[in-house]
């Protein structure tokens, strides 16, 4: 018998001595706890995912030294840490290491490595090819790395050489639903091999990416034995004479999501050092979820809404912007862009002479408002948070250098129907807990609106959003061509248009910040899709 605990970190990427830190505190506290071995998440050294860290020998050369700082400075306790390895050759490896007093005693070389999606590992890594076991407790374990355990070959060659328990180091990436897979496929390979298996996974944001954590044991007959928490670091021991069923907590997808946007949202802005964010309240739906994300994120006192009002502003929009601040307790500050919009349209005016009003003098607006809050940012050290959304960014409905300036953008994954729904959820929570509603309800009431043309709604631009987003979930993350949409009952004029704007706005996405990974689709490391194409689809 052995006791086994799974470190669910949150580790940074390249910063060694932090995650070594990290690791030497998960280390101790295991071993007051009783147990014989700490199972650390996969490159959790490093960080997930180091990307072209890796090509830097600089780099390299610390982390085998971290190593060896790591197995001086943790006694009576077998560690498991994963972590970028050089082979002969100089051959790069996703590695775990198994340190005993001080020394590796055993290696095991990620054998599957995946290159799809958000995965880029062969750029990076050679595979191994064999099954590296170690003994514990009269157990024999063996080690496997992420993705291996999606091919049932990996855990039959470790049965094969004797395992009676497999470890499976994790930097698996979260998205909507992803929970169930895991847990479906890896209780498949427990009950079929006829062995415990070990799911340790790292939580935390990582630019675009969040790690839900999530950790747990799969019993060899398929009964869930250990339940770790989703979106927050924790320790969870194991005992292998364990034999009780823990049932996981369900959780519906608005809450899941929305814990997924607050963790990421802090990860991104603390790991890169800001003491705070600012952000354009425009009395919008996407501007109040932002913020509430931000405050449940930051806290109150690290958050600043500003209304920028211009001459087509409603006045219940400034009302609504301030109403969200006060609720949530953060500074707010109106400066209207009258000034500044008139200053432009004044210096422009002969180049303007003699053509229509159009977009270019609404994005001038955007623009005006861009300026002003990169520079409260720049003049008070805060991240910009932009507050556009999947839909927006999938048809070009924003503007450049204007409402798409920032450093982060907390919403854009989400289509407009889910921002809604998230704002919903958060307004329950607070009544739940017997405050005020978080986004007044009139916010939610009133129909979307850019508020740069007289009577301006989102509509007058684009289909409905009950009919966009339906139609762009097909296009974007199923890939659909355009005559399977139409044959599942969406009007042919309406997604050819709707397919026109996405693919000719690539240009505007690849300009735009990186945001929070929802779906399977998101814009950023899982779809690129050149910017000079000549491809339509029909």
């Amino acid at each position: 018998m052995c006791k086994i605990a799974l470190a669910q970190i949150n580790p940074h990427v390249g910063a060694l001595q932090e995650n070594i830190e990290k690791m030497v505190e998960f280390a101790q506290r295991a071993k007051v706890q009783g147990a014989d071995l700490v199972l650390f998440p996969e490159l959790s050294l490093s960080g997930y995912p180091p990307e072209d860290l890796l090509l830097r020998p600089g780099f390299l050369s610390q982390l085998e030294a971290g190593l060896d700082t790591l197995a001086l400075a943790v006694e009576d306790i077998v560690l498991v840490v994963g972590h970028p390895a050089r082979g002969q050759g100089g051959l790069l490896y996703n590695a775990a290491s198994v340190i005993r007093e001080g020394r590796v005693i055993q290696r095991y070389y990620k054998q599957e490595l995946p290159n799809y999606g958000v995965f880029d590992e062969k750029r990076y890594f050679t595979p191994g090819r064999s099954a590296a076991l170690f003994e514990l407790g009269g157990e024999q374990l063996a080690l496997t790395i992420c993705e291996d355990l999606w091919h049932p070959s990996v855990v039959q060659q470790a049965v094969d050489a004797g395992a009676t328990m497999v470890l499976n180091l994790n930097a698996s990436p979260y998205h909507a639903g992803k929970r169930g897979e895991r847990e479906t496929m890896i209780r498949q390979h427990a009950v079929k091999q006829g062995v415990p298996i070990l799911y340790v996974n790292q939580v935390g944001g990582q630019d675009e990416l969040i790690f839900d954590g999530g950790s747990f044991v799969m019993g060899a007959d398929g009964t869930q034995q250990l339940c770790g928490d989703h979106f927050e670091e924790g320790l969870y021991l194991y005992d292998t004479e364990q034999t009780a069923a823990c049932f996981p907590v369900e959780q519906d997808e608005s809450a899941e999501v929305y814990q997924a946007l607050v963790l990421a949202t802090r990860d991104y802005v603390n790991k890169n050092g800001f003491p705070g964010v600012i952000l354009g309240l425009s009395g919008g739906i996407d501007s109040a979820l932002t913020l509430a994300v931000a405050v449940d994120a930051l806290g109150a006192d690290r958050v600043e809404g500003v209304s920028m009002p211009s001459s087509y502003t409603a006045e219940m929009s400034v009302e609504d912007a301030r109403a969200e601040a006060d609720r949530l307790g953060v500074l707010f500050r109106v400066i209207p862009i009258k000034a500044s919009f008139d200053a432009f349209l004044e210096t422009l005016a002969d180049e303007f002479e003699g053509t229509e009003v159009d977009a270019s003098e609404e994005n001038i607006q955007a623009r005006c408002r861009g300026v002003i809050l990169m520079a409260i940012a720049n003049k008070k050290n805060r991240m910009l948070l932009t507050t556009g959304n999947k839909s927006e960014m999938s048809v070009g409905y924003a503007t450049l250098y204007g409402d798409m300036a920032g450093g982060f953008a907390p919403l854009k994954d989400l289509s407009k129907l889910l921002v809604y729904r998230l704002s919903r959820w958060r307004n329950e929570q607070a009544k739940a807990q017997g405050e005020e509603v978080v986004i007044p309800q009139r916010v939610l009431e009133r129909s979307p609106s850019a508020e740069l043309a007289p009577d301006q709604k989102d509509s007058d631009s684009l289909p409905p959003y009950e009919i966009l987003d339906p139609i762009l979930e097909r296009y974007i993350e199923q890939e659909q061509c355009a005559e399977e949409i139409v044959a599942a009952g969406f009007d042919a004029t309406v997604v050819a248009r709707v397919i026109r704007l996405v693919d000719g706005n690539e240009y505007k996405r690849r300009q735009a910040p990186p945001g929070v990974r929802i779906t399977t689709r998101a814009f950023g490391r899982d779809r690129r899709y050149p910017i000079t194409s000549g491809f339509r689809s029909r």
